[in-house]
């Protein structure tokens, strides 16, 4: 009997799914998924592509199935062209060897994992990505490309982007990056501007519909509207709203507000106690996001509103930001700032 194999250290963990190195579906984004198949193909692939879009969205999904196409078929002239899904068909024994991460010509950079403190670090490290100068200055594993993804580029510190930089601009023959990245505006320009950049759109609602549903995961009908709003086409984050009770933390967010400015102290300390119970850290992230969510409709609605409600919302914005911070940072309680989120939300709503 094969002994299950233990992903929990991997940042990209969710328990009870695959991995995106293991996922070989991939729900919406045929148009990137073809642009890199036919980029490939011409023959005048580009060193380095930067795949952006939001969390949770497919990026990964994408990336591994571009390296799985491509090292199937390690000469670009001789690769088939689209059929009736882009960037297939692949080698079941490259797929193997991409799944279990022991494809010689790919390299994953990404977090890596502490041993003394037994928890994934919290930036993509120097050290992680100067592997990839002893990856390409190795003789490939067999014949193509070899391929590094860096998974995600926003994790880096400053240090680690400096590294990726100077490979970036001296490249080594047939070596192709595929940088991740959530936020490219916060990344070095010059990062940016030595990639070609291919943005992600979030799934739309029946997209995402589709994807949970492939993933085996339950949602009522009655439930998926309020799901997808949640989500907001990410993937990831609809898995994390199911798995943490997500949708019943929305409900009760959505109680509170309705109730403003008023607050009822029994339900915002019942609703604190949910959001900072035994799942408590994914939920807090998740109310974090609809406090967020709620701001920024607020300033939607009230953009040309009088300048004292608009510093209202620009001082609750800043109160979020720093308890979040602060919060996450420091392991403070989660109950004690779940509340003092709501009541800098609430205090945007007075007249």
């Amino acid at each position: 009997m094969i002994a299950a194999v233990d992903h929990s250290n991997e940042a990209d963990w969710i328990e009870g799914l695959p991995l995106p190195r293991e996922q070989t579906d991939l729900v919406g984004h045929e148009a990137a998924a073809l642009a890199l198949h036919e980029a490939y193909r011409s023959g005048r692939m580009h060193h380095a592509w930067m795949i952006t879009g939001p969390k949770g969205i497919g990026k990964a999904t994408l990336a591994f199935r571009f390296a799985r196409f491509a090292l199937s078929h390690p000469d670009p002239m001789r690769a088939p062209p689209p059929g009736e899904a882009p960037l297939l068909p692949v080698d079941p024994r490259v797929a193997a060897q991409v799944a279990t991460g022991a494809h010689p010509n790919l390299m994953h950079l990404r977090r890596p994992w502490d041993d003394k403190d037994k928890k994934l670090k919290t930036l993509l490290t120097v050290d992680e990505v100067r592997r990839a100068a002893g990856f390409f200055g190795t003789s490939a594993g067999s014949a193509g490309y070899r391929i590094a993804i860096v998974d995600a580029a926003d994790d880096m510190n400053a240090n680690a982007a400096n590294a990726l930089l100077k490979m970036l601009e001296e490249p080594p023959a047939r070596a192709m990056f595929l940088v991740l990245s959530h936020a490219p505006g916060g990344l070095l320009p010059t990062i940016r501007s030595r990639c070609r950049r291919l943005p992600l759109e979030p799934l739309s609602a029946d997209e995402l519909d589709a994807a949970v549903t492939a993933l085996g995961l339950e949602v009522a009908e009655a439930e998926r509207p309020a799901l997808a709003a949640l989500a907001e086409g990410s993937v990831r984050r609809a898995v994390a709203c199911v798995e943490s009770e997500g949708l019943a933390l929305h409900g009760g967010f959505r109680k509170l507000v309705d109730g403003f400015p008023r607050i009822d102290r029994s339900a915002l300390h019942r609703f604190a106690e949910a959001a900072g119970g035994r799942k408590g850290e994914d939920s807090f992230g998740l109310v974090a996001d609809l406090c967020r969510a709620f701001l920024s409709e607020r300033l939607r609605e009230r953009v040309h509103a009088a300048p004292a409600d608009l510093i209202r919302l620009a001082e609750a914005w800043d109160t979020v930001a720093r308890v979040v911070a602060e919060t996450e940072g420091l392991n403070l309680d989660r109950k004690q700032a779940v509340i003092a989120l709501v009541t800098a939300l609430a205090a945007t709503t007075r007249g």
